[in-house]
């Protein structure tokens, strides 16, 4: 069973009912929903179609919305497209403009005009286009072209080494979130992430509607890195965002962003997710890169949960090949793991609670016992967090009578959630219904041993006090 689970984001090339379902057989565990891009209508279908495809496949699959954030970009361009040239100059404008040119562009940040001064650079489009500040007068920023390119319509702009000012999550954002909390989404990916605070901001809107959903925070920015460990504290998960990290820092800083960024959700016991570019030549090409390749696997050495497409499934033309691809990677990779160096790296600087040491203790177990599986019974999901963290090499089945808990545990590395509508009674019981939750994956059989745990009171949320090596 592969453990590194895989996150694709769904578009055009991969929305239908068809692909949905081809995809989840290819080994989909999550699906991206990008809100940067796309309206209501089209995302409420695409939810629609995911829950229908999942369970035609009979398989869970957790939803990802992913919120803009405070991302500023560029507005419509006149023909579609425009080309600037090194040594041009251009006006970037907070004033409405209907249809920019090459010499006056809107940008949607207001306040970009108070933020910049004359020498800062400026990036369009994930870096492709270069801009320097010549000066800032009124609503205008003249702006000579550093590293010409051709400009087309609403391209991101960042601006590395300058603290803006514009708020962490955004009404369009907060508008998004309560979207998502109406569709029944099982996690937010909160864009952009500087502080704690965002991450909090992104949860009071959740509580205020007493909905669970696990955020995953996206580190792209130098105050992001800055302040990585207070962000991890708050967050239920992580993503390395290679894409805009890669503008605000130097390129050479990435793959060394990315091992920190992984190291600290793996001490924390956080998810963590790698993205951006991990497939890229697969939006063309049936076959990837060899560089590719080693990408996807030394993701999966550095600690990482999941792996993430975003072009390669939403627009490339290849995006079942793309995840069949990935998920043969990712197996390969796994079969050469040093499983007592990882446990060891997982097991530093964290604080053990009884749930902690105990899946710890079954870690060791299942390998010393060589155990088929681990099976969790779990009412909120927090047992099969916790053995997960631990990175067992034996596969993890938890069992939940929760839709929504089993869709959250998707995300997690090495889990295989399954839904048994009551687990809750007594001690027989719940080991009676686990255990039936078990033989329903088709991964155990009657005769397996296998290693059950759980909280004595059952149903009782956050209770995991016991374990029993039981044969099935």
């Amino acid at each position: 069973m592969r453990k590194t689970k895989i996150v694709a984001t769904i578009g055009p090339a991969s929305e239908s009912l068809d692909m949905l379902t081809k995809l989840i057989e290819a080994g989909l565990d999550v699906a991206r929903l990008n809100f940067s891009h796309g309206t209501y209508e089209e995302h409420a279908e695409r939810i629609r179609r995911i829950r229908e495809a999942s369970a035609r496949v009979g398989k869970h699959v957790g939803i990802m919305l992913d919120i803009k954030g405070p991302k500023i970009r560029t507005g419509k361009i006149q023909g579609g497209q425009v080309e600037l040239k090194d040594g041009d100059e251009i006006v970037l404008t907070i004033d409405p403009v209907e249809y920019g040119t090459k010499e006056r562009v809107w940008v949607s940040y207001e306040g970009l005009v108070e933020d910049v001064y004359p020498g800062a650079p400026i990036r369009i489009d994930d870096g492709l286009i270069g801009l320097e500040v010549i000066q800032v007068k009124g609503h205008d920023i003249y702006c000579r072209v550093t590293n010409g390119g051709v400009l087309k319509d609403n391209k991101g702009i960042n601006v590395p080494g300058v603290t803006l000012r514009i708020p962490g999550v955004t009404e369009k954002d907060k508008a998004d979130i309560r979207f998502g909390i109406e569709h029944g989404v099982d996690m937010i990916a909160a864009s952009f992430v500087r502080k704690a605070a965002d991450v909090l901001e992104v949860r009071r809107i959740l509580e205020e509607h007493n909905y669970q959903a696990d955020i995953i925070s996206k580190i792209e920015t130098r105050e992001g890195l800055d302040r990585l460990d207070e962000i991890a504290q708050v967050s239920d998960g992580m993503m390395v965002a290679r894409g805009d990290l890669g503008v605000e820092i130097p390129t050479e800083e990435v793959p060394l962003a990315q091992k920190r960024i992984i190291s600290i959700c793996n001490r924390y016991g956080k998810p963590v997710i790698t993205a951006t570019q991990m497939l890229d030549s697969m939006q063309r090409n049936p076959r990837p890169t060899r560089a590719e390749a080693s990408d996807v696997a030394n993701a999966i050495f550095d600690g990482t949960d999941a792996i993430m497409l975003s072009g390669e499934t939403a627009a490339g033309r290849y995006p079942l090949e793309s995840v069949r691809t990935m998920a043969q990677i990712a197996e390969r990779a796994e079969a050469a793991i040093a499983h007592d160096e990882v446990a060891y790296r997982h097991r530093t600087e964290v604080t053990h609670t009884v749930s902690d040491s105990l899946a710890h203790a079954v870690r060791t177990l299942a390998a010393d016992l060589d155990v088929i599986s681990i099976i969790t019974a779990t009412t909120s999901g927090h047992t099969a967090r916790c053995v997960s963290k631990h990175r067992p090499m034996t596969p993890i089945i938890a069992v939940t009578p929760f839709d929504h808990v089993a869709r959250r545990l998707t995300l997690y590395w090495g889990v295989l959630p399954v839904v048994v509508p009551d687990i809750a009674g007594t001690t027989d019981e719940l080991l009676a219904s686990s255990v039936q939750g078990a033989l329903s994956t088709g991964y155990v059989h009657k005769g397996d041993r296998v290693i059950i745990m759980g909280g004595i009171p059952a149903g009782t949320a956050g209770t995991t006090n016991f374990m029993k090596v039981h044969t099935v």
